[in-house]
């Protein structure tokens, strides 16, 4: 039974890969008792899997009818294999030469080397230097700002100068959407030039389908006698919810702020400017709930329009108070959207109503729409500049006994924002100590003309009361 056993050991050692390189492999990596089995056994697998990525490389080999194995050879396969390829063999053989013998070591035998090039620091200081590029980065740019392209580097030429010069010899075109506005005679002719140069501009920057669109859109809008209804509600419904009207926008507004202007410069009495504020207005209302549309840039000139209707001394008798609870429900709405974005928006606006509220010289008209917007920019404000401020008192003092409407009304409907209506009111007793104080300080605070009116509500009057020591 020991003769097969020294014949397997001699198969063993016979073999290309030798158990001593296992070992050495093994005390490189810190296993210093290895038995002599494990060591022939790990020394047969790895012979084995030699043979088989060298056999697997020669086949490579054949089909490439080459008669000597490359580094490729061997990639090919280990990925056949399902091993990772060794990485940092060139497929081109270094050239090796052969070293001298060496006298005093003659069974060494022959020993061969790769050749370092030579490299000559001075030529290499005389030839001219390679700068390396610059890595990948990345950098943010204007596309378009308020729809024109900016002239950049990084934006392609808005318009090339062949054209350019071709448009400048040539008379400007006039487009039926954007009648250009006619310079007055006593303007020098540079104004005259820049007034060409922004035509110009428009042109390019609108293209020929949102020009069309905005000729049928103005057009089904206004005039509100002739165009149709359900023309000028899918209009407003198009303003709405259509996306890729930013280039439009500032049109659009400008539109909305002249038709204003012309409806109210000659005194708004007729019904069909009062129609006509109606549908800017609804414009307006539209073009804030479209929520592609960026129009934070354009709020400066969208709440002169808005103002002007709200503020305005005479409106249309029909529509003056639709018109001014539409503007102070659209402001309303403006201010939610975007007071957080710019914080002085709210007093800016709280200053201007409060101007046209206290102010002597202000109509009826005009202080009625200056409480109405205090309303829609909410209770503190209500609060602010009709009781505290002394909206009230001017109101009231401008009020014969007795007397009704429109501004009474809006008055009375502020005062319940901050208290609404009981739904059983107790009249307040001036024979009771308690309902006479309430009543001096109501004197004190809103005047005897609202005072009174609200002698029927105790708990209204309180409740107002109470919201000024808060």
């Amino acid at each position: 039974m020991s003769k097969p056993k020294a014949k397997a050991a001699q198969t063993h050692q016979a073999g290309v890969y030798k158990p001593d390189s296992v070992r050495d492999v093994a005390e490189s990596l810190g296993i210093s008792n290895l038995s002599d089995a494990v060591a022939s056994s790990l020394a047969s697998d790895v012979e084995y899997r030699i043979h088989q990525v060298v056999e697997e490389a020669s086949r490579f080999m054949r089909h490439a009818r080459r008669t000597t194995i490359t580094t490729s050879d061997i990639d090919q396969a280990l990925r056949v294999l399902n091993i990772e390829p060794l990485y940092g063999h060139s497929n081109n053989p270094p050239a090796f030469r052969r070293a001298l013998p060496f006298p005093h070591l003659a069974s060494v035998g022959p020993v061969y080397f790769v050749e370092d090039e030579e490299i000559d620091f001075e030529r290499v200081l005389r030839e001219e230097k390679i700068t390396l590029p610059k890595g990948v980065s990345w950098a943010a740019h204007w596309l378009a700002v308020e729809g024109i392209q900016p002239l950049i580097p990084e934006n392609p030429p808005a318009i090339p100068k062949d054209i350019d010069q071709d448009i400048s010899k040539s008379p400007p075109q006039t487009n039926a959407g954007f009648p250009p506005t006619t310079p007055s005679e006593n303007r020098p002719a540079i104004k005259k030039q820049q007034q060409q140069q922004q035509q110009q501009l428009v042109k390019q920057v609108l293209s020929r389908e949102l020009q069309l669109y905005y000729t049928r859109l103005t057009s089904s809008l206004l005039p509100p006698s002739t165009s149709d209804v359900a023309k000028r509600t899918a209009a407003l419904a198009s303003l709405r919810h259509d996306a890729g009207l930013q280039a439009l926008l500032p049109y659009l507004i400008r539109w909305v702020g002249e038709g204003v202007v012309t409806s109210l410069k000659e005194g708004a009495q007729s019904e069909n400017d009062g129609k006509t504020l109606e549908v800017l207005l609804d414009v307006i209302s539209s073009v804030l709930d479209n929520n592609t549309l960026f129009i934070e840039p354009y709020l400066h000139q969208m709440l002169p329009a808005i103002l002007s209707t709200l503020l305005h001394s005479t409106l249309p008798p029909s529509h003056a108070t639709h018109l001014r609870t539409s503007a102070a429900q659209t402001l309303s709405r403006l201010l939610t959207q975007h007071s957080t974005t710019y914080p002085s928006l709210s007093p800016r606006i709280m200053k201007t109503l409060l101007v046209a509220l206290i102010s002597a010289d202000k109509s009826k008209g005009t202080r009625e729409g200056a409480i109405r917007g205090l309303v829609g920019i909410g209770k503190e404000a209500v609060r602010k500049g009709l009781v505290e401020g002394g909206g009230v008192k001017v109101v009231g003092s401008e009020c014969a006994p007795g007397e009704s409407g429109p501004l009474v009304d809006s008055v009375m409907s502020a005062l319940q924002v901050l208290q609404p209506p009981s739904d059983m009111p107790e009249s307040l007793e001036p024979t009771d100590d308690a309902d006479a104080a309430t009543i001096d300080q109501l004197r004190n605070v809103l005047g005897d003309f609202f005072a009174e009116k609200l002698y029927g509500d105790k708990a209204l009057a309180l409740g107002i009361l109470g919201s000024i020591s808060r």
